[in-house]
Order: C-alpha cells, then structure tokens, then sequence
C-alpha cells in the first residue's frame, strides 16, 4: 500500500473490542425490528420508489443478458419449485434463488444506483451498489408472502440503511485492498430486510445478520466480468439463506460486527464507530449524503467525465474527425477500479474510461445499444480509444476521495483546446433525476429487453403509488412473461 494510502486509514483503529463499539450489533438489530413504515419519510419514500423502479429495470435488461441467461439455464437445471418470480421471465423459484437471479439481473450491466459517502478518504465518495443486494431479497419474500406495497418499501429501505451505515464505517482498506464492498457489506441488506419481513425479535435478527457476515465475500479483481454481478446475487441470496436457517434453529455469534474476530476486524483491520453509532436513520442515507442513478450502463467513476464530455460535444459540436487526443485526468484511486485500458468486450467496457469517451465523441450516447462487443470491437472504436488519454491529475488528487473529480481537456486538430470538470454526474444527489426522468431510463430498460409497453406503463405508475398496493402480488406479476 502507498504511503498516502495508509495516511489515509489511520484513524481507523484495529481496536474494537473497547467499550465504545460494544453491543453495536444489537443497535443495528434494534433499528431493524423497531422501525416502522410511519418512521420513513416521505423524501426517503419518494427517493427509494426510484431506485426501486431503476432497479426494476436493470433486472428486466438484465435478463437478457448473456449472463441472465445462463442462471436462468441453471436455475431450470435445478428443478426447482417455488413461488418467486425472476423477473422477466417464466420461472418462479424458491425465494433465495429468485433474490440470487434478481440481483444478478440488478447489477448485470452496471448500470444499477451508487451510495454516496462523507468522510474524505471514502474512496471517490463510492461505497455499494445498495439495491441490487437489498431490493431483490425484499421483492422475493414480500411476494411469496403476499406482502404489501408498504411492507416492501419497510425491508428495503430498512435493509439499504443498514447495508450503506455498514459500508459507511469499514475502513478504507477493505475496498483499497480488494474487497468489492456491494458484496461483502451488501449481505447485511438482504439480512436485514429479511429479518423485517420474517417478523423476527432481537435474538434471531442477530444471529441472521451473523450468518450473513460469515457469507459476505467479493473480490474487485473480477470487475469487468461476469462475476461482479454474481457478487450483488450471493449478497441477496445470503440474507435469505441465513433468515431460513435462523427460522429453523440455527445458531450464529450475537455480536459480529464489533467482534475481535467479526466482520469490521476481519474484512477491514477497524471501523469508524462514529459513522454508525446513533446514525441510522439520523439522518437516511438516501436523504443525505444521498444515492446516485446512473445515466449510463458503465462503471460509476466514469459518469462525472461521460456528464462533462457528453456537454462538451454538444456545445461546441465537436466531430470525431477533428479531435487530435483527449487527456481525462481523476485522482489515483479511479483507475484502479477502471482498469481495462483496451476493453474487447463489453463487460470490460464498463470499467474503460477510454472507451466512455470514445464511443461518446464517435456516437453522442453511450447507452445499453452501445454497451455491446459488437460495438466495443468496431474498427472506429477501438482506433479512438488510442486517442484517449487516461491519468492521474493533481487537481483531482487534491479535490479528495469523496467526489468523482474529472478533468477534460480535448486537443483539437486546429490547435485549440476544449476542457471542462465535473465531480459528479447526471443522476447525483448534486444533479438528480426526477422521478419522470428515472422513468425514462426504465423505459430504455425494458425496450432494451422487448418488454411490453402496457406492462412497463404500469410498472411506472404502480411503483409511483408503491405504499398504496396491497399485494406485491400485483407488482410482480407485471414483472413475469
């Protein structure tokens, strides 16, 4: 590790088995069994209904995906019964396999919402891709159960708090290191919202949220490939496992997240206690610091420059054949996330800064049509991803982890130079989407997948209304072919 880097975690003490971190695991479990729908506000319902509908999307995109296709060949390998639906196909499964499909399907094509953080040396001010672990988890059990709109809005955004306090509070080092933090932090969301829905009291929501910690795993080194969405569908997946097992007896440690040897030790060498302690749901993570949606289907470090290019084209109607070289300059953290430098697919595509800026100035969009190997292995394309050069810019290092800053300067043939920065994207606390403009990208979604307009005009106004429907029933039966 870097020198800065390790400047960067020493507050975090290897110390918690003082006072001050006791019995932090029941004061999670404790926010878990004692809030109510009436305790959510209504920004925080207004909010969650539109990373719920996004993340509907994203699992109907997702599902014809080649990656959807091959858990759906397996899931029917299985011979599995049930009365879970994944989503956009036929097959209903047992809960824990529709919340493992779904979450893939979510996170797929990356395309899924992003936790914002506070603290300075939170990495680029990304944490988790909070809904793909957490929505399909709650979505699973509220149908098999017959739940309401209310009851669903109660797990999720319950389980989401939970999940982005937890990642909130890990040292650094557990991302820095390796950990991909939707994954290992995202199990305590589908826990979580489990243990609201099975109605559990203190005693059994510990050991859940225990069992889950013991499941949490994902590491960074698969971004680009099939895996990284596999991660968001063990992290659904696991809260299930554990509320199953938990329902049926099964013993697990009652203080896992504090413990000398439980989760913020093990995966993280020390937490930040004040992160965690007395702030969940003071204030709500979707209220402040906030979630993100994501305008394009790409890694969300390259949304603030995709933002800024996309606005530089436009303004001054640049063509492709009239740009010498592009410099994108971010702090040191970014490229080790955005590490394919010449993508040959499109899951690698995701993480290539070079290949959002290129395919932004050769087509003026970058969205799910573009994000194809076709279209990555064009001839045009990869030539202009030699033009493109990615680097670590002092201004940027200096701005701080917590922003995505990203600096542009595009060289044009003639001499001159158009340059521009942006922190954070479309779709960002700082420059949100509306409800209307989140419908949109569902929209793009569910043409992306063939879905019918009727059905994808009533998923936008029945999730609009979400705490009015009295059977999830109702929500995921539009969401089956």
């Amino acid at each position: 590790m870097s020198q800065t880097a390790e400047s960067d975690i020493k507050h975090y003490t290897p110390d918690i088995t003082s006072r001050h971190g006791e019995h932090l695991t029941e004061e999670v479990a404790s926010f878990v069994i004692e809030t109510e729908f009436d305790a959510l506000p209504r920004d925080v319902l207004n909010l969650a209904k539109k990373s719920i509908l996004d993340g509907l999307g994203l699992a109907l995109s997702g599902s014809v995906a080649e990656s959807g296709r091959i858990i759906q060949n397996y899931l029917s390998a299985q011979n599995l019964s049930g009365d879970a639906t994944v989503i956009g196909t036929t097959q209903r499964v047992p809960e824990r396999f529709a919340a493992f499909a779904n979450g893939v399907g979510v996170h797929a094509d990356d395309y899924d919402d992003t936790q914002l953080a506070v603290a300075k040396d939170r990495v680029y001010g990304l944490l988790t891709h909070p809904t793909a672990p957490c929505l399909p988890a709650a979505l699973a059990i509220a149908e098999t159960r017959n739940a309401s709109g209310k009851d669903l809005l109660l797990a999720y955004n319950v389980g989401l708090e939970v999940e982005t306090k937890v990642a909130e509070a890990i040292s650094p080092r557990h991302y820095q290191h390796g950990f991909h933090a939707t994954a290992t932090c995202g199990v305590f969301a589908s826990a979580s919202a489990a243990a609201k829905l099975y109605g559990f009291d203190m005693n059994p929501t510990l050991r859940t949220l225990s069992m889950a910690a013991s499941q949490a795993a994902g590491l960074r080194e698969n971004f680009g490939t099939m895996t990284k969405p596999f991660h968001a569908g063990r992290a659904a997946e696991a809260g299930i496992i554990a509320a199953d097992l938990v329902s049926a007896g099964w013993t697990a440690a009652l203080g896992i997240l504090e413990s000398p040897r439980g989760f913020f030790q093990a995966h993280g060498g020390g937490f930040d206690l004040d992160a965690i302690r007395g702030k969940l749901g003071n204030p709500w993570t979707f209220v402040n610091p906030g979630v993100s949606i994501k305008p394009n289907p790409s890694g969300s470090l390259t949304h603030p420059g995709m933002t800024k290019m996309l606005e530089l084209i436009l303004e001054h109607d640049i063509k492709p054949e009239d740009v010498d070289h592009i410099d994108v300059g971010t702090n040191h953290n970014m490229p080790n996330a955005l590490i394919h430098h010449q993508p040959k697919n499109e899951l690698q595509a995701k993480f290539s800064m070079e290949f959002c800026m290129a395919i932004l100035l050769l087509e003026r969009r970058g969205a799910l049509p573009e994000f194809t190997d076709e279209v990555v292995n064009r001839e045009d394309v990869q030539a202009m991803l030699a033009r493109v050069n990615f680097h670590v810019h002092p201004e940027a290092e200096a701005a701080g982890y917590d922003k995505m800053t990203t600096i542009i300067d595009i060289h044009m043939q003639d001499g001159r130079t158009i340059s521009g920065r942006a922190d954070f994207g479309k779709g960002s606390p700082a420059n949100p989407m509306t409800y209307d403009e989140a419908a949109d990208k569902f929209r793009g979604c569910t043409e992306f997948a063939r879905w019918p307009d009727d059905k994808t005009e009533q998923i936008v106004e029945t999730v609009r209304t979400l705490e009015d429907l009295e059977s999830v029933q109702a929500l995921t039966a539009l969401l089956a072919s």
